[in-house]
Order: structure tokens, then sequence, then C-alpha cells
């Protein structure tokens, strides 16, 4: 049993260089993606990652909020599957939170002339493995 999840998690979490985000698409089908690691976390519970807002990820959240992500770490084989629900977010306050300068190599635009969206990962439960066994976990 995980003797503190939200520790033993964020520290698996906070070491990995890249995140895996699902979605949903219109067949019913889970769309897994390689992302960079969010640019923000809550504890477990809530992950920011920055997009472009006409990609086929951004159409299929908005469609079905059902989504899945997952971090693992590959030299000790460990990983987590928090499940829960993903909102894509155009609004200005979160967006300058989020913005980086360097950022305008992703988004001619800017900040807010470009397809710079932001999407927002609230976890129900997850998943966790380690050591050959894996535990099913409620986030509060």
């Amino acid at each position: 049993m995980i003797k503190n999840p939200v520790e033993t998690i964020g520290n698996l979490i906070e070491k990995q260089g890249i995140s895996f985000i699902s979605s949903i698409d219109e067949n019913g089908f889970p769309n897994t993606k390689a992302m960079l690691p969010p640019v923000k976390r809550e504890g477990i519970k809530t992950f920011y990652w920055h997009t472009n807002s006409p990609s086929m990820r951004i159409k299929q959240y908005k469609n079905n909020s059902k989504a899945c992500i997952y971090f693992y770490d590959k030299r000790f084989f460990k990983g987590v599957m928090l499940k829960g629900t993903m909102e894509v977010l155009d609004d200005i306050k979160i967006k300058k939170e989020i913005w980086k300068d360097e950022y305008t190599k992703y988004y001619t635009g800017g900040m807010d002339r470009g397809d710079f969206i932001v999407i927002k990962f609230t976890a129900e439960n997850g998943r966790y493995y380690s050591n050959f066994s894996s535990e099913d976990f409620k986030i509060e």
C-alpha cells in the first residue's frame, strides 16, 4: 500500500521528462500522445499543459472531457495512471500565468494572437505500479 500517494507519486512525476495524455475520439477509442511534462501541477490532482488550439486533441477534449494521463520511471520500472477530466482553457489569466517568452518558437502569434491554449487535467483516481504489483487509489 502506498503510504503517502501525494509524495510518492509527486516525486515520480517531478523526475520525468515526458508525460502521456489520452483523449477519446469520435468513435470512442482512446488516443494517446507523448507531451513534455506539465507546466504547472497542484499535487497529484491538477495538471496544466499548453498546446496548439487547432490540434486534434483539443477537439476531442471539447467533445468528451474524459481523459487519462500517465507518467513512468523507466529506470525503476514504476508508473502511475491518473484518470479524470481535461478542460480546454482559453482564459487570459491562466495563459499569462503559464506563458514564457521562449514559447514564441511554438506559437508565432504569441500568447494572445496565436494558437496558444491551455489544457487542465483534474484527476479523480489512479493506479500506481511498482515492485511488480499495482494499486488503485482515490484522489481527494
